[in-house]
């Protein structure tokens, strides 16, 4: 793992045109300098200096806000600003996607700070783009961009996931290849975990959309109701493929249970033929005096001809009763 470095991730300051320039300072303050409309920081949470940073340049909640360790999809206004967090889907090398990787915002007049454990894709786009020159020209639009960027994966995991439960349901209900449901539990497993924090990140899309603050103008609102949208789309697809999924859940355990009673219904035809012929072949196997053919060298071809023939009848006669 690579060490985190002791200063920003990024650090930028942004003019009105979304001309960006990076900021020198290791260490750099609030503000934005001199022209720039807003400042963009982005800091590694397993920075050591991060959390005296923020107790001296932040609100006290927001601080402990963007410090946790743990965290759910929200949007709360506080002193002027928004404590925003943000989940994406993990493409991390050597992760699953359904691991999540979860992003801290602080959003404030003329500042953005933006804090995360792993790297989150949607945002190192927008690094790199800034390094470039190029950045959003506003903190709504900031968001707006970020919202979008995971929203993007979110739909791509999700899309991905629903082609795997198409061929799935085409292999188990069409091909009949039932050695195929080792693949169910896994994507069962994916499903609910994304579904688990598709929901709360809709939520949090939904009210940075509809909340009045002047943080966020009426274009950025504009874009982020359609990514909160999107995500609500991702939802209900999400659903669906649990449900699917459940169905075919449903199919293999019916199938079992089917070829199960099927095998215990033959062996119970089986046993009842079986009993008359076990009767007769242990009547006749009674070593005592008077038992009928003793002298006669053709009883015992007597006695198998009987039985084959009592197994015949009886099997006819199942098969009148349509018990077979």
């Amino acid at each position: 793992m690579n060490p985190v470095p002791p200063h920003p991730l990024a650090a930028f300051d942004i003019g009105p045109d979304g001309t960006a320039r990076p900021i020198a300072e290791a260490w750099p303050a609030a503000a934005p300098g001199p022209g720039a409309a807003w400042r963009w920081l982005h800091f590694a949470l397993a920075n050591p200096a991060l959390a005296d940073w923020t107790e001296a340049h932040l609100p006290a909640v927001a601080a402990e806000a963007i410090l946790q360790t743990e965290t759910r999809p929200r949007c709360t206004p506080l002193e002027g600003g928004l404590i925003v967090n943000l989940r994406g889907v993990n493409l991390n090398a050597g992760a699953e996607p359904e691991d999540m990787v979860s992003l801290r915002i602080w959003v404030a007049p003329g500042l953005v700070v933006s804090v995360r454990r792993s790297k989150v894709f949607a945002l190192d786009d927008l690094r790199r783009a800034a390094a470039a020159g190029t950045a959003p020209p506003s903190p709504g639009a900031f968001l707006a961009e970020i919202a979008e960027g995971l929203t993007d994966r979110f739909e791509a995991v999700s899309v991905e996931l629903e082609d795997l439960t198409d061929e799935l349901e085409e292999a188990i209900l069409e091909r009949e290849e039932e050695d195929r449901a080792v693949d169910l539990a896994p994507l069962r497993r994916k499903a609910i975990r994304l579904r688990r924090h598709a929901g709360p990140q809709r939520e949090a899309l939904g009210r940075l959309s509809e909340g009045q603050t002047a943080l966020i103008d009426a274009e950025a609102r504009i874009l982020l109701g359609e990514s909160a949208n999107r995500a609500a789309r991702t939802v209900e697809e999400l659903d669906a493929v649990a449900a699917r999924l459940v169905a075919l859940h449903d199919h293999l355990e019916g199938l079992r249970g089917t070829v199960m009673a099927r095998n215990g219904y033959v062996l119970s035809v089986v046993a009842a033929i079986f009993l008359p012929l076990g009767f007769l072949t242990g009547l006749f196997g009674v070593n005592v005096a008077g038992m009928p053919g003793t002298a006669n060298p053709w009883a015992f071809a007597l006695l198998s001809a009987a039985n084959v023939v009592l197994a015949l009848g009886l099997l006819a006669l199942f098969r009148l009763l349509r018990w077979l």
